[in-house]
């Protein structure tokens, strides 16, 4: 499931699905980094970071891409199992087919401009 708004860079943030995952995200990320944004539609937390991080990526222009699970579509969940999820959102940073940082909660802006720079060396 979407969010009820629309992506304004469908080809930067893209959905993903257990299935897809590793090649959408594991072997992508040896190209360029993929933020991937566990979310769920009944989490206020996951639909108030949403913007946030569209913006990022869009900021970014090209530099990393975001992939979106929905955590309570098809088997999604056992992902978040993989990775050891104890909340939504939950934001993990993929670079090179590892995970390089994660953070949990909404967040501002400039405080993911920051964790992207910090983790994956893109300003």
């Amino acid at each position: 499931m979407t969010p009820p708004h629309a992506n304004p860079a469908p080809d930067l943030i893209f959905d993903t699905h257990l299935e897809h995952f590793d090649r959408d995200v594991i072997e992508a990320s040896h190209a360029l980094p993929i933020l991937v944004d566990f979310w769920a539609d009944w989490c206020p937390p996951c639909r108030a970071l949403t913007p946030v991080l569209e913006r990022v990526i869009n900021h970014h222009a090209g530099k990393l891409h975001m992939a979106k699970v929905e955590v309570d579509e098809g088997a999604n969940m056992k992902l978040a199992g993989r990775y050891a999820l104890r909340g939504f959102p939950t934001v993990l940073l993929f670079v090179k087919g590892e995970i390089v940082g994660r953070f949990s909660s909404a967040r501002s802006e400039p405080w993911v401009r920051e964790f992207i720079a910090e983790h994956a060396g893109i300003e």
